[in-house]
């Protein structure tokens, strides 16, 4: 079986995390950026002291762990201190990334919000964007348990989308029913089952 690597993103909120959930269920390997990020995050790992080099002490907590509420607070309210997060973690994430998908085959799915921001989007065979309208996120975002301002703020940092959509193969709109999506996600797992026996 061959390898076939696909990059699954999506805005806040958007459902990727669902479909993500789907491509597990139909055996793919998925990789969650934002779990990789949390491991570097961890006290003494990479994430965690690239984040002090750049915010300081106070963006750590007593353990030494990255304080993600803190830091989320100060980079979606600051885009430069946003950018300056971004350039220095994302090579990490890659890199991680990266190791485990030379060490599999079939297809293998990476989850991230930003693939198609960082430049990321260009090293897979196929990226899907799961699109949803903003009002819709924005309730789904605070179901989930986030403030309606912070949510909102991540909303508006991340923009409309149109960069997002333009660098991918498959857009996927999430603006009907649990089941469209369902049935939609369903049909794309069967082309990538394909692929991967090709």
């Amino acid at each position: 079986m061959s390898r076939f690597l696909v990059g699954l993103t999506g805005g806040l909120a958007s459902g990727k995390s669902t479909v993500a959930q789907w491509f597990r269920e139909a055996g793919f390997l998925v990789v969650d950026a934002d779990q990789v990020v949390a491991g570097l995050y961890a006290p003494g790992e990479p994430g965690a002291q690239l984040v002090e080099s750049l915010f300081g002490s106070t963006a750590l907590t007593a353990d030494g762990a990255v304080d993600r509420v803190a830091v989320a607070k100060r980079v979606f309210a600051d885009p430069e201190a946003r950018r300056r997060l971004e350039l220095a973690i994302h090579p990490l994430v890659r890199s991680h990334f990266r190791q485990i998908a030379e060490n599999a085959d079939g297809v293998i799915v990476y989850e991230a919000t930003l693939l198609v921001e960082s430049g990321h989007h260009e090293t897979f065979d196929l990226v899907v964007t799961i699109e949803a309208p903003e009002d819709r996120r924005l309730e789904w975002a605070v179901a989930r348990g986030m403030d309606q301002a912070s949510a909102q703020a991540r909303l508006t940092a991340q923009g409309e989308g149109a960069t997002r959509r333009a660098g991918s193969d498959r857009v996927i709109a999430n603006d009907g029913t649990l089941a469209d999506l369902h049935q939609a996600i369903d049909q794309l797992i069967d082309e990538l089952k394909q692929h991967a026996a090709d």
